[in-house]
């Protein structure tokens, strides 16, 4: 190439020039207009940049505080409802949901209506039923839970949905099934269990005979009843007719279930045996017809402790706190109707009695225990411990129970000495049970309602039960008095049950890592 034609080119580029085009550099091709040029970021000044940053994260914070993290019509994952629960951070089967998905279905309602038959809240039995349809990865699951029924919605994605409901019909005293439910859940969510074993288990759940034999929670009752009265400051013969009364009603109970006669019939029958018998003793003391020492208030207080719906109580609160109000109020309206029954049974003796000619009773005097208190507190262990047979406990769980329940009294004859009062004592107490019971319930794989209920049952106010319908019934002077303390009896018992309640949900930081945390764990 000649030189002249290498300088030309050179000193056209060196202008600006294009050498294939003829044209400045930096143009079009059609246009010859300057052509809009790319800055790389490396071209930025340091001071752009962090203006760009620090703009951003201004921008980021104040939509965080305008917005929120989320929409606020964001629907919430149902699993989410897991949280802080037993069942928490389930191992879901990965694949996708399982083609028999109707199978999954019934083995969480045949869960979820064994858990209500067994004395189970409805925050319980929806957290089981979310997280075995999760094990077995269902997903777009919906659960609707009133006081009788069990819903269950499935509809998946572009299929035909599924709902199946299972109504419950029948309930019975078996805290030793429930904690084998719970168990059977647990392992479901572990990941151990497939859905065919699961049923075979829940199959043998349902028909394993309860742990302890009739005749022994019959005569757990009436120990129950002996104990309790002696308990609250009766003679060693109320003791005697606590127990009598309470072996008999038992005998009632079970012929009038035979033959189908509505529990509140059957309810107020057993509060009228248990009030005529200690009316019928304490007469034959007052007329000199025996040399007898009985407090028949205190026999009665004993004798219907047993008959207090604690479970539906409990049960109804946690469900009226955790968001379940159809459950709640048609467990409140069973268990007012128990308590309604009570005190017609009781009101019926004593105007039985008025009518016969029996003189009137001084039920003003308050009641302590007779006993010194190592002896008290003896006492108390024993009717735990029958109680929790009564209840048809694991039997691993009886000590349990009973650790828990004197503990307990222990913190409300310490309140009660710091100057607590009569209303607010039960409550601390009840709230310190509770949360023992979570804690102490979950280690041994139970749910705390099996522990807390029987551990409980000694702070219900039965001797003040007694006295306000005595009021009301026969002291005619005293009715504004009657109407007060059954009202104050009342406040009491919803206390309690609130107390075990929030005691319950105290403990739930304090139990996380036994299952929710160890479960994450062993997935990562």
């Amino acid at each position: 190439m000649p030189k002249g034609a290498s300088k030309s080119g050179a000193a056209r580029k060196a202008a600006g020039a294009d050498p294939k085009a003829g044209r400045p550099a930096g143009t079009t091709p059609r246009t010859g207009k300057p052509r809009a040029r790319k800055t790389s970021p490396r071209q930025h000044s340091p001071s752009a940049q962090r203006a760009d940053s620090s703009s951003a994260a201004a921008r980021r914070v104040l939509k965080r505080l305008v917005q929120g993290e989320t929409p606020p019509t964001q629907a919430m994952s149902i699993v989410e409802r897991l949280a802080g629960s037993p069942y928490a951070n389930p191992r879901v089967r990965s694949g996708g949901p399982d083609a028999s998905a109707r199978k999954t279905l019934d083995l969480a309602l045949g869960m979820a209506e064994t858990m209500f038959r067994y004395g189970a809240g409805a925050l319980e039995v929806e957290t089981a039923m979310i997280a075995v349809t999760a094990a077995y990865g269902l997903e777009n699951i919906e659960v609707d839970i009133t006081n009788q029924s069990v819903l269950l919605n499935y509809s998946p994605k572009d299929q035909t949905p599924i709902t199946v409901m299972r109504v419950v019909r029948s309930w019975t005293n078996n805290y030793a099934g429930l904690a084998l439910v719970h168990r059977l859940v647990t392992d479901i969510v572990d990941g151990n269990v497939s859905r065919a074993e699961a049923s075979q288990q829940l199959n043998a759940i349902v028909h394993q005979p309860k742990p302890f034999p009739r005749w022994a929670v019959t005569f757990s009752a009436g120990l129950f009843a002996a104990a309790i009265v002696a308990f609250i400051g009766g003679s060693p013969l109320g003791s005697a007719v606590g127990f009598a009364s309470t072996i008999l009603v038992s005998l009632v109970q079970r012929v009038l279930g035979r033959w189908r006669v509505p529990d509140f019939f059957t309810t107020a029958a057993s509060g009228f045996l248990v009030t005529a018998l200690a009316m019928l003793f304490w007469w034959l003391d007052a007329t000199d017809a025996a040399n007898l020492d009985i407090a028949p208030g205190i026999v009665v207080a004993g004798g219907i402790l047993l008959m207090l719906p604690t479970g539906r109580l409990v049960s109804a609160v946690q469900d009226a706190i955790n968001g379940f109000p159809v459950t709640a109020a048609g467990r409140f309206l069973s268990a007012f109707l128990t308590f309604g029954a009570i005190v017609a049974g009781i009101a019926v003796a004593l105007v039985a009695g008025a009518l016969v000619g029996m003189p009137r009773l001084e039920v003003t005097e308050v009641a302590s225990s007779q006993y010194p208190f190592a002896v008290t507190l003896l006492l108390l262990a024993v009717a735990l411990a029958t109680i929790s047979i009564t209840e048809q406990s694991p039997a691993n769980l009886v000590l349990p129970t009973v650790l828990i329940g004197v503990g307990g009294f222990l913190v409300s004859v310490a309140a009660e000495t710091a100057g607590i009062g009569p209303r607010l004592t039960p409550a601390i107490a009840a709230i310190v049970i509770g949360m023992a019971s979570r804690i102490v319930a979950l280690r041994m794989g139970a749910p705390q309602l099996v522990i807390a209920v029987p551990a409980i049952l000694f702070l219900f106010p039965g001797l003040s039960i007694f006295r306000s319908m005595y009021g009301l019934s026969i002291g005619l002077d005293d009715i504004s008095a009657g109407v007060i303390g059954l009202f104050n009896a009342l406040t009491v018992i919803l206390a309690i049950a609130g107390g075990v309640v929030f005691g319950d949900n105290l403990a739930r930081p304090l139990t996380r890592n036994l299952n929710g945390n160890d479960r994450r764990n062993r997935r990562r």
